[in-house]
């Protein structure tokens, strides 16, 4: 579809050169499980689901300086592309709401089609690639991989979560939390996997830290 090329191709201009473990190649994945999800979904809206997932990342306040220039340039975008303007605040509803960060104090409730996106992208924290992900998150920031000494931080709001830790500490902090929260039952089962994957990781990181093994 010459309008999901369109679409690619802006994002991909956009998170290219991303060196935080958010670029391209993550939005990619980030759209082939909401896919899937949204196959196994009823009342789905999957051309809401597909633009959402591409686009997830570009208005990130992590990656961006100006979300406001960021929003209106995505819109101006999706005008071009003959999307409708309940279409296009469909969109910036899911993208706006979504991230982790933005659910610690209060839930937003998204629709079916946020549900999916959210899940897809957090099952893209998770598992092996979550793990690759988070050391590559701490490495370009400078975290120290793991610290005993600290210990992972509790109910926190979105400026003390943005504080970095280490590595570690982000999987309590953030990623173990993750499978709890997913939205529909195929992400579920798709997160039950990862979880016991990256428990194990971190497991034998720890052990293997502490010379155990």
């Amino acid at each position: 579809m010459e309008t999901l090329e369109e679409l690619r191709t802006y994002v991909k201009s956009q998170l290219q050169d991303d060196t935080t473990g958010h670029d391209f190649a993550h939005i990619e994945r980030v759209v082939s499980l909401a896919e899937t999800i949204a196959k196994q979904t009823d009342g789905v809206n999957e051309k809401i689901v597909i633009t959402a997932a591409y686009l997830h990342d570009v208005i990130d306040d992590k990656l961006v300086d100006d979300v406001d220039t960021q929003k209106a340039s995505v819109q101006t975008k999706l005008k071009s592309l003959a999307y409708t303007d309940a279409e296009i605040d469909a969109v910036m509803d899911i993208i706006t709401h979504m991230s982790y960060s933005a659910n610690l104090v209060h839930q937003y409730a998204l629709s079916i089609d946020g549900q999916i996106v959210q899940d897809a992208d957090r099952l893209d924290a998770i598992g092996a690639i979550g793990v690759a992900r988070a050391m590559y998150f701490g490495g370009h920031f400078g975290d120290a991989i793991y610290d005993p000494t600290q210990t992972p931080r509790q109910n926190m709001n979105k400026s003390e979560y943005r504080k970095h830790t280490t590595v570690i500490n982000h999987f309590y902090e953030k990623l173990f939390k993750l499978p709890n929260l997913m939205n529909t039952s195929a992400a579920k089962e798709i997160a039950t996997k990862r979880q016991k994957f990256m428990q194990e990781f971190v497991n034998e990181f720890i052990d293997e830290w502490r010379g155990i093994h």
